[in-house]
């Protein structure tokens, strides 16, 4: 019932930013700031990977390809994580979607794509 939106994702040179969003479309604010939100990419014919994620707490856990590229942050007023996205490279290219770990939710996902 929950939904995921992602938003932010399409084409970008390499070395260059995009800034994604993913916000909860429904309104549960006393259980949303409780989750783990976290980002998750797969590109075509490779597994789904973490890219990133953030606890409740604020602690944040990167994908050792991303670090010091990524940053993923969260705003429980809003119901949004949000995933910085700087010095892209091509091998960065996938379909990238935010989840929820405990309840098992995931956002519709948006494309990235990062040309040479």
């Amino acid at each position: 019932q929950v939904q995921l939106v992602e938003s932010g994702g399409g084409l970008a040179q390499a070395g260059g930013s995009l800034r994604l969003s993913c916000t909860a479309q429904r309104s549960i604010f006393s259980v949303f700031r409780d989750f783990d939100m976290a980002w998750y990419r797969q590109a075509p014919g490779k597994q789904r990977e973490l890219v990133a994620s953030i606890d409740s707490g604020g602690s944040t856990t990167y994908t050792d390809s991303v670090k010091g590229r990524f940053t993923i942050s969260r705003d429980n007023s809003r119901k949004s994580a949000v995933l910085r996205m700087n010095s892209l490279k091509p091998e960065d290219t996938a379909v990238y979607f935010c989840h929820v770990p405990q309840r098992g939710w995931w956002g519709q996902g948006t494309q990235v794509t990062v040309s040479s």
